[in-house]
């Protein structure tokens, strides 16, 4: 079982690099905020639209073809990022290889997924849920907290540019995703193959159409679609504009730190905070039932928004400080997810298409994350760059999900987690 650390770990670097570092290359490099949050927000459509194709690629070749194949992608995708940073046309160029790194690695969830579920026994399943958790968060600690530390370092020690930087950088992630895909080259299991394989398109067009009308047959799924929508709602306005706050000068209304201490601080000290905030997490939910705890939940991952007010209110200097206050947004966070991916597992996946089911689910869950960073240049616009308001508005926004929570339907209230198991640490940071 060699392969289970370094598959979901080659899960989250490059979902994080989409996700959360190439927002901070771009704000190095003197993008606006605006534009950061616009375009960078749309490398996460492929998460959104991945149920639309996931169920064919099986029609063609296994999971593990489009696991390994998907690796070496990501790390070309990645090479080719870092080869037009120094170009002048480098932001639109940049921006078109980082989606491309979006669509292999919302392309490689779902088939590494397939292969774990596929070939580890249930019992294994439930016995490695956490190391999966752990293992996609320790990709995100790298990616968001070495990484980006490490271009702070070279910086401000080695006297180099942020464009140097960022090359360098970025060529050791493309160099971690060709070793990644030589690695499971090597030790990698096929997985079960699909019911659709041979089958050709039509195949799995077919099993797509049964898999969409299924889901909107269920009860009260208009409802529960809602809930998965607005569950984290706040928290992508915070996702986006966090790091962007924490690293804009004191003179702009930021907290003015490097990526040194950036890393440090929304990287690695914030990504464990969320894991410890899974982690217990899990073990409420297992204790009290998840109808019984969704609503506290939700109280826990949206309460904490008022960090980010009081943060743009006081604006500390002391990087302890900021540190401990970041670490309490991203424990919520963490904490309260896991009701998220719970409700999506018990609640809206069971059912003949749960596989499906799930991913569509997830679907919903990446459109909240895609509407919010697209729309949140335009309230910081709109706020006037005042970083007070804008949390404010976060504040506003962090309401609605606390309200459909508590007005959640639970159909399967005694539903097990079943084949997906308990996340001791949910990944998805």
């Amino acid at each position: 079982m060699t392969w289970v650390p370094s598959l979901y770990l080659a899960m989250g670097l490059p979902n994080v690099m989409v996700g959360v570092v190439a927002a901070i290359i771009y704000k190095n490099l003197g993008i606006s905020n605006e534009d950061i949050a616009l375009y960078t927000s749309q490398m996460y459509l492929p998460w959104v639209l991945k149920p639309l194709w996931a169920p064919l690629l099986e029609a063609y070749r296994s999971k593990r073809f489009w696991v390994i194949s998907m690796e070496f992608t990501m790390a070309a995708a990645l090479g080719l990022v870092a080869l037009c940073l120094p170009m002048e046309g480098f932001f639109k160029l940049s921006l078109a290889f980082f989606w491309i790194v979006g669509f292999a690695s919302a392309t490689q969830d779902t088939c590494a997924d397939g292969v774990f579920m596929t070939t580890v026994s249930k019992t294994d399943q439930a016995r490695y849920s956490g190391l999966q958790g752990m293992c996609w968060n320790m990709g995100a600690v790298v990616a968001s907290g070495l990484f980006v530390s490490l271009t702070g370092y070279l910086h401000n020690h080695m006297g180099m540019s942020w464009v140097q930087c960022w090359v360098i950088v970025v060529l050791i992630a493309a160099a971690s995703m060709a070793l990644f895909g030589l690695w499971h080259v090597r030790v990698l299991p096929p997985g079960a193959p699909s019911t659709l394989h041979g089958q050709g398109l039509s195949g799995g067009l077919t099993a797509t159409a049964e898999a969409w009308v299924t889901l909107f047959q269920k009860p009260q799924i208009w409802m529960m679609l809602a809930v998965i929508f607005f569950y984290r709602f706040g928290e992508g306005f915070i996702e986006k504009f966090g790091p962007l706050f924490l690293l804009d000068s004191i003179a702009a209304g930021g907290l003015g730190l490097d990526n040194e201490s950036l890393g440090h601080i929304n990287g690695t000290v914030g990504t464990l905070s969320f894991i410890a905030g899974a982690f217990l997490g899990g073990f409420f939910v297992a204790k009290r039932t998840l109808p019984r705890s969704f609503f506290t939940l939700a109280l826990v991952l949206n309460i904490p928004h008022l960090t980010y007010f009081y943060l743009a209110q006081t604006m500390p200097t002391d990087t302890t400080t900021i540190a401990a206050i970041v670490c309490i947004e991203k424990f919520g966070f963490g904490m309260g997810s896991v009701g998220h991916m719970l409700y999506m597992m018990q609640q809206i996946a069971p059912g003949p298409f749960r596989m499906a089911h799930y991913a569509m689910a997830t679907g919903v869950m990446a459109l909240t994350k895609w509407g919010t960073g697209s729309v949140s240049g335009l309230l910081w616009n709109y706020v006037n760059h005042q970083y007070v308001s804008f949390f404010g508005w976060v504040l506003i926004f962090s309401i609605p999900p606390v309200v459909l929570a508590w007005l959640a339907p639970f159909p399967h209230d005694h539903e097990e987690a079943g084949e997906f198991g308990e996340p001791a640490a949910v990944a998805g940071h």
